[in-house]
């Protein structure tokens, strides 16, 4: 039970990637107040939580109603996780996040207040990764009613970690500097390659292709 704890923390921890939000919130909130950037964290954390926490309660049934085998959503997911991986690995632009052309223009007023939404809260914080784990562990053979409460758990420690980041992203930037936070988010990259080859593994036994090796 502790085990599958820590790894659903761990998946979800480095998919998110709390620490590798610091540059990206900084240039987006620039030109904001103090109050306007704790207001924006606030916002982004609480909208990210509600999005994930949809997909944590309904997330198994989703799968069922589209008829989706958790073998076949534990590949796709692996795949899927093992690109942004390597996007995390070489340092390129995260495209599961953001892309250049959705960022959104600081000189509009309307557009710069709503940076809590998106880009933070959508894709940052809540985007394709974070639901993609969440569905992959409500599918799995373990019980729904004991991955639920570790998911949200999960969920919440790593969006505080996000605020408490973005929150000191100044200090943060001050003491690691961008080196700093490159290599960190390059280590995180190379576990999560690990998870996602792991994830695709266990949907092929899943599905009957592989035999399961027993350690």
């Amino acid at each position: 039970m502790l085990s599958l704890f820590i790894q659903i923390l761990f998946t979800i921890f480095i998919v998110i990637d709390p620490f590798g939000l610091v540059p990206m919130y900084i240039g987006l909130t620039a030109r904001l107040k103090s109050e306007e950037k704790k207001r924006t964290i606030k916002r982004a954390v609480f909208t990210a939580f509600v999005i994930l926490s949809l997909f944590i309660i309904a997330g198994k049934w989703l799968l069922l109603i589209l008829n989706i085998h958790p073998g076949s959503f534990f590949i796709a997911g692996g795949i899927m996780l093992f690109i942004v991986s390597l996007e995390m690995l070489f340092g390129q632009a995260n495209r599961s996040k953001v892309s250049s052309n959705e960022n959104p223009l600081e000189e509009d007023e309307d557009e710069r207040t709503s940076v809590a939404i998106f880009p933070l809260a959508i894709p940052m914080l809540a985007g394709p990764g974070a639901i993609t784990t969440i569905l992959l562990f409500t599918s799995s053979t373990h019980p729904v009613l004991l991955v639920m409460p570790m998911l949200f758990v999960a969920v919440i420690l790593t969006l505080t970690a996000a605020a408490l980041a973005m929150g000191a992203s100044e200090y943060i930037l001050k003491a690691l500097g961008r080196t700093g936070v490159s290599v960190i988010e390059r280590i995180m990259g190379l576990l999560l390659s690990g998870l996602s080859v792991q994830f695709v593994y266990d949907g092929l036994v899943k599905l009957g292709v592989l035999v399961k090796v027993i350690q």
